[in-house]
Parts: C-alpha cells; structure tokens; sequence
C-alpha cells in the first residue's frame, strides 16, 4: 500500500509540526521521485537532495517543478544529458532553519577560580542560547549524515559541552572577582562566545544569542559571605 500510494503522490514537502526537529528525510518508496514532481519548500526550511552519499542539488522557501533544467548537481551524478526516466531516485532532506530558541546550558562540575580577595573559590553557572543551521551542507555533511529524523537534542548536547568548556577557560583567566561577577555577565558572555563561534561553524551552525543568566558560589561560601 505504501508503494500504490507514492504513485499518485507529486508533491514532496515538510509539515513540520514541532519545535525539536532540525533535519527530516521524506520517505518514498525506494526513495523514487516522479519527473516533474512539486517540491514545496516552506519558509524557514530548506530541502537537499542526496544522491548515493553525495550531496546534490539544495533549494530554498517556494514551490519547485524537479526537471533536469533545475536539477544540475543531480543531472550531473545521474548522467542525464537530453532528460530522464520516470521516477528517478534520490534522498530528499528537509532542514529547518530558523532559530531553535531558549536551549539551556550549564557547568557541570564546579569550576576552581582564584580569586584576588578570597582565595580559591568554586564556581557554577547556567544561561541560556539560540542556535540555526547556517550552512546546510556543511552540516548535513559533519553531523547529520544519514539520520533520518535529526532532532536539536543530538546536537545540543555536544553544543553545552563547547560552552561548558570555553566558560570555565574563560572565567579562570579572566581575573574578575567573585563579588564583581553578577554585574559583569553581559561581557563575560560576548568573552565565552567569541571562541566558541568557530567551533560552531565547524558545524554549519551558528549561535545567534548567548546569555549567562547565573553565577553562584557554593552555599557555604555564600553563607561565610553573609
């Protein structure tokens, strides 16, 4: 019945219907696509098309007619020079690109500080960051590979990982004390996102927005300075 059906089916599009998905494969029968099928490429997406482990053509928002005259990656690897057959096969790709929002980030373990007035002290923090799929080859290529269903939690946790380790680097050499810290988020934040950036788009990805919401002592400490 699922190969009866992808008969009359032309038209291949996305209705993302949740907030976690970043990539999704379109599932045909043997992945066949029919000659001048519709591909509809709905704002904040874009669709990629794969061609035995290559990457071919990719397409941006609109409605597209899949022909050989705006196929050229994929008429390239195919081999078609005057047109092709009906259907013809290739993995279609949806990817979300609009910004993934509020996903949290935070320290693990406490991290050791020596601070000029207390000595050495142990630190936690938490915040909060955006991030969106800036180059969706590239991270089709590094991360994504062959999932059929990507979602942000299988990149989001390698991402804390990154911030958790340019945050304790960071705030071990920046040499601002303890008490001063609170009011000093907002530069330590744009000091944890300038080294981070070229990790992320290593990724294809980027990080439009990176806050620290919170640094905190240990409660012993903060009991002492109280």
């Amino acid at each position: 019945m699922g190969w009866l059906s992808g008969q009359f089916i032309d038209i291949i599009e996305w209705l993302d219907d949740g907030q976690d998905t970043m990539v999704y494969r379109f599932e045909r029968h043997n992945n066949e696509i029919k000659n001048g099928a519709k591909l509809v490429v709905r704002p904040g997406q874009v669709a990629v098309f794969v061609n035995e482990g290559k990457l071919a053509d990719m397409y941006s928002e609109g409605t597209h007619e899949l022909t050989t005259a705006n196929m050229p990656v994929l008429s390239t690897l195919l081999g078609w020079k005057h047109g092709f057959e009906s259907p013809f096969k290739a993995e279609v790709y949806f990817m979300k690109t609009s910004k993934f929002t509020d996903l949290k980030w935070g320290t693990k373990n406490p991290i050791m500080c020596r601070d000029p007035e207390f000595g050495p002290v142990r630190l936690r923090a938490f915040g909060t960051y955006s991030m969106r799929v800036t180059q969706p080859a590239r991270f089709m290529s590094e991360i994504v590979g062959t999932d059929g269903e990507f979602t942000r939690d299988e990149i989001s946790f390698q991402i804390r990982n990154v911030i958790a380790q340019e945050f304790s680097r960071m705030i071990a050499g920046s040499g601002i004390p303890v008490l001063d810290l609170a009011a000093n988020t907002g530069q330590l934040g744009k000091m944890v996102a300038r080294p981070i950036e070229p990790v992320i788009t290593a990724y294809g990805l980027s990080i439009p927005e990176f806050y620290i919401e919170n640094i905190s002592l240990p409660e012993a400490v903060e009991a002492m300075l109280d």
